[in-house]
């Protein structure tokens, strides 16, 4: 049942990312919104990246900057890594858990109000 446990791990290991990367889980905005915002930045460089975020009016710029600014920090101490030589390689968000809520309205029904979250994901890599 138990098989080649040792082999199966150092194989894990020596297939795993080394890329910097930074998860912002439960993120009290819908993926559908936070997209748009990805889509924006998705193989820029981290300064263009920044600077996007920075000057786009939408209200998941401010999680995705969070998030990306963090995923840039574990490049700098965790792997020795130069902020000017990074770009966003992947960006996504997934769904996370959907909050229901009850709406009341007429003839005493209730109708759900769905309050969905965002697991917000950044890989950045370094420039070939």
């Amino acid at each position: 049942m138990a098989t080649r446990i040792k082999a199966k791990a150092e194989m894990r290991k020596a297939n795993r990312d080394t890329r910097p990367k930074a998860i912002a889980k439960y993120i009290r905005i819908s993926p559908s919104k936070v997209h748009i915002v990805l889509d924006l930045i998705r193989g820029k460089d981290y300064a263009q990246a920044v600077a996007i975020l920075k000057t786009t009016p939408k209200a998941a710029c401010e999680p995705v900057l969070k998030c990306l600014n963090s995923a840039a920090a574990n490049a700098e101490v965790n792997l020795g890594m130069s902020k000017d030589e990074l770009y966003v390689a992947e960006c996504y968000a997934d769904q996370g858990p959907t909050l229901k809520r009850m709406q009341p309205v007429s003839r005493g029904r209730g109708y759900r109000i769905l309050k969905r979250t965002s697991h917000i994901t950044v890989v950045l890599d370094k420039r070939a």
